[in-house]
């Protein structure tokens, strides 16, 4: 389940929001990109910031 970016540009890919497909570019179409964008907006973005998980007492 892990995919790895072998160290390629990290300082310019920081707070980066990538998607991996199993479908390869020649068949990548707008089912595809449908897929992804609704996957992106599905996430729970921090910009930076740690989720605050603790109850209050």
């Amino acid at each position: 389940g892990e995919v790895r970016i072998s160290n390629f540009l990290l300082w310019q890919a920081a707070y980066t929001e990538f998607v991996f497909s199993d479908c390869l570019w020649p068949e990548f179409g707008e089912r595809e990109l449908d897929a992804a964008i609704a996957a992106f907006h599905e996430r729970d973005r921090r910009f930076g910031g740690v989720k605050d998980t603790a109850v209050a007492a």
